[in-house]
């Protein structure tokens, strides 16, 4: 997956930035996700050239995308691996990476291969590049009864939160982050754009309610999600993201949450 990124222009709207923070130049460069390294790599001229022409030729035929980047935090050797899914063991999984078009095929094969997967932690998501692909992945997720995990230090953000909301069960450990912020389709529109009970608006409304919001807690979600543009990201704790979904705390000395206090990066500093 290769995208174009533009390196301190988000600087300006970062929430997380300190008061003082200014651009004080641009830097235009084309990065592609490299799945072996589980990070973003810069790409030369000639590489560059071909992502530029590539990413013209495809940019028509996505639907929305969204997602909030930032580098990617390394885990544990999986045992497999389907494009940002990372297989554990039999019943554990983890989503390292941004979720596109190839995503729902990918996560069938998965599940057809390791059929008690039953947990999929999600590590370090920053969004998706078609949203309509990761819609149909969520639903997907939900229809495996599949549970979501965000553990401490894990950071789920943009579109990747449609993908927690779909887990049968949702757990989120303390030290974990959110950030969620406005779609925008391939013709530059977001949702502001088109009245409230809009065909393009009722797609997420829907969405949430299937994962069971009540039409006026999917109305109040979404509109939260929507209250920045695009171009940016507001942050939502453990505590936060909890509160929205009627969760309780994470139990700290389960053993299972302490086997899953593995230094993560600090995204606390993530472009929106």
């Amino acid at each position: 997956m290769r995208r174009l990124f533009a390196l301190l222009i988000p600087l300006a709207a970062m929430p997380a930035a300190p008061a003082s923070a200014r651009v004080v130049s641009v830097e235009t460069y084309v990065e592609q996700w490299d799945p072996q390294s589980q990070q973003w790599v810069r790409l030369g001229p000639e590489e560059e050239q071909r992502a530029l022409l590539e990413h013209e030729d495809v940019a028509g035929d996505q639907g929305a995308e969204r997602f909030v980047p930032a580098p990617a935090a390394a885990s544990e050797p999986a045992i497999a691996r389907y494009g940002p899914f990372r297989v554990m063991d039999t019943q554990r999984a983890e989503l390292v990476g941004v979720t596109d078009s190839r995503s729902p095929a990918q996560f069938a094969a998965m599940v057809h291969d390791f059929p008690k997967l039953a947990t999929l932690d999600m590590i370090e998501c920053p969004g998706t590049d078609d949203d309509r692909a990761n819609l149909k992945l969520g639903r997907m997720i939900r229809a495996a009864g599949i549970a979501t995990h965000v553990p401490a230090g894990g950071s789920v953000r943009s579109g990747a939160v449609e993908l927690f909301l779909a887990g049968q069960q949702q757990r989120i450990d303390d030290g974990a982050e959110f950030a969620v912020h406005s779609w925008r389709d391939n013709t530059g529109h977001q949702p502001q754009d088109f009245a409230p009970d809009s065909a393009e608006n009722r797609v997420y409304l829907s969405y949430y309610g299937e994962m069971g919001f009540t039409p006026e807690r999917a109305r109040a979600f979404y509109n939260m999600t929507n209250s920045v543009s695009f171009a940016g990201a507001k942050w939502l704790t453990a505590q936060d993201m909890r509160a929205w979904l009627g969760l309780k705390a994470a139990q700290k000395n389960s053993p299972e949450a302490a086997k899953l206090q593995i230094a993560y990066l600090d995204l606390g500093q993530s472009f929106p």
